[in-house]
């Protein structure tokens, strides 16, 4: 969906932004940058966009009253509409994130803004605007030589492989006019709410994607939270639930609820109490969840990693089922010890 392989860094305006809680204050460049060698751009394309290349989740700016409010979305499309505004541009950035740091536990780090052309999505071609911002320093050891010896030098600066907190602002036009995709700021709760709600106001826009993962987070609470409550079930039930779930995900291409209730859950009465805990979700977490869509193999992917499928055993004995409950007996000596028969067809 997202191609950034032959993206260009046409320009690049950086800026101190310290904690406002601390009075740390801002350093502002006077200029922009451009014209990078090509070794030095290979550098900073590493640095700004490998954590995006693999990026499945997209969002959108929003605002409690006027979407014209939200000011990174004014101030990116100034930028947008005339790029030899970037770096004017830069410092409104800078300035708003500045207010916006005003708890204890977030950094001051250098700001990267950054104009970027020939980025590819939906197989169209869009400009970018990047916001980027490191905050962790590393230690770097240079030898040099003395006197026929070689000495070290201990020099401190940014590693490369670590982009603390990161957005692309693509100008996808239509509708929305702009898509959003995020990195970092998941250090600490504080650090995620300050990156994506305080600064960039986002939300995840209504996507295949955004509806695949609602609906795999509405299944797991269901069986893990509420089917114990209304129904007399075991681990390996719910497990077993888990496990029809994750595969009904993975073995279609679209979704539609009244057919994954029956694969999955069967029993009418279970059907009921998952469509009564379905709208109670929605309802409690403010969310629409659609009955019918194209199931993201991403989202699939990266949720199905949530669906426990492992039953443990006291601290001895932890047993993962993929499947085959019917291969799987549980009893209770005359002694009162608990146990559980596994039959199987193979060993391997």
């Amino acid at each position: 969906m997202l191609e950034l392989d032959n993206i260009s860094l046409e320009k690049l305006s950086i800026h101190y932004v310290g904690n406002k809680s601390r009075e740390e204050g801002t350093v502002l460049s006077k200029k922009t940058q451009s014209r990078f060698p090509a070794e030095e751009e290979q550098v900073l394309w590493k640095f700004f966009l490998s954590p995006f290349k693999n990026v499945s989740e997209f969002y959108r700016f929003t605002h409690s009253s006027d979407i014209e409010l939200n000011e990174v979305r004014r101030f990116v499309s100034e930028a947008f509409e005339e790029p030899s505004k970037l770096h004017k541009v830069s410092e409104k950035l800078a300035k708003l994130l500045y207010e916006t740091a005003t708890h204890s536990k977030i950094n001051g780090g250098e700001l990267y803004v950054a104009y970027l052309s020939n980025c590819v999505f939906d197989d169209a071609e869009v400009n970018a605007i990047g916001i980027f911002k490191s905050e962790t320093k590393d230690t770097f050891i240079q030898t040099e030589t003395e006197e026929g010896s070689l000495a070290l030098r201990f020099l401190s600066g940014t590693n490369i492989h670590k982009l603390d907190k990161g957005c692309l602002i693509l100008e996808t036009g239509g509708e929305e006019e702009y898509k959003v995709c995020i990195t970092g700021g998941a250090s600490n709760a504080a650090d995620a709410v300050y990156w994506k709600d305080d600064f960039l106001h986002l939300e995840p826009c209504a996507d295949d994607y955004h509806h695949t993962r609602n609906f795999m987070n509405v299944c797991k609470t269901f069986v893990t939270d509420r089917l114990e409550a209304d129904f007399e079930v075991s681990k390996t039930d719910k497990i077993a639930y888990l496990n029809k779930s994750v595969d009904y995900f993975k073995e279609h291409e679209t979704f539609n609820e009244q057919e994954f209730t029956k694969e999955v859950f069967e029993d009418k009465n279970v059907i009921k109490s998952f469509k009564e805990f379905k709208h109670e979700y929605q309802e409690s977490n403010n969310l629409d969840i659609e009955e019918d869509f194209e199931i993201s193999a991403p989202a699939v992917k990266k949720q199905a990693k949530v669906f426990k499928s492992v039953l443990k055993l006291d601290k001895n004995f932890h047993i993962y089922i993929h499947g085959r409950q019917d291969f799987i007996e549980k009893g209770v000596e005359k002694d009162g010890r608990k146990f559980y028969k596994i039959y199987y067809n193979e060993e391997n």
